[in-house]
């Protein structure tokens, strides 16, 4: 079986395929691991990857395409996080791999701040808490070493809200390419603390509900 997961800052993306990945037998791959697996291949296109990561450039989409068709062909049984992320490798994908549905993780902007602004890291060890699912022991306090925690740039309210943005741009013209091709299934979630199990049996009730899973 091989699914998409499409979903905004916050959403929740890697602790749902992770979820799903033990349900189901599918494996959890996202763009980072495999840009990874390519760089420490140490193959020709990682090679070229690794300048571009390393220069900080985003990768262009023909190399992206290449890395991903070299890292997907010839598996089975996945849940795809990261990719396509514009229209180009959406019809790249679509042009090398029958694609089974599409998840999206329908949350609201409000609750993508709020649980992304919730978040805290150690200053010392890097340790990543968060305050409404993983709350450290003693507030402020790391309880792996002791360290102080503190509050990403990235994860404050108006620098939350341009990445919501960023990815809306770049994400609704590539759903709507899949649109009528591919089954979607929705995940809507309207509470910041809302049980990942039962959001997960939504998703699985779904993909049953439309002959997807076999």
């Amino acid at each position: 079986m091989k699914l998409l997961i499409f979903g905004p800052p916050g959403s929740g993306k890697g602790t749902y395929s992770s979820r799903i990945e033990d349900r189901i037998d599918v494996k959890h791959i996202s763009t980072g691991d495999i840009f990874r697996s390519a760089v420490k291949g140490n193959t020709d296109l990682g090679k070229k990857v690794k300048e571009y990561l390393d220069s900080g450039e985003l990768v262009p989409d023909e190399l992206v395409n290449k890395v991903v068709k070299e890292r997907l062909e010839g598996t089975d049984d996945f849940i795809l996080d990261g990719y396509p992320r514009t229209v180009e490798q959406a019809k790249f994908l679509d042009g090398f791999m029958d694609v089974d549905a599409i998840i999206v993780l329908d949350v609201t902007d409000e609750i993508t701040i709020e649980r992304l602004s919730a978040r805290r890291v150690c200053k010392e060890c890097g340790e990543v808490f968060h305050r409404l699912f993983n709350k450290p022991k003693k507030e402020g306090v790391c309880d792996k070493c002791g360290g102080e925690l503190y509050h990403r740039d990235d994860d404050k309210p108006s620098v939350i809200r341009d990445r919501i943005k960023t990815y809306e741009n770049m994400s609704e013209p590539v759903i709507e390419y899949f649109e009528g091709k591919i089954p979607f299934v929705i995940n809507r979630c309207r509470k910041a603390d809302a049980p990942i199990d039962k959001m997960v049996d939504g998703i699985i009730s779904q993909l049953e509900e439309k002959d997807i899973l076999s």
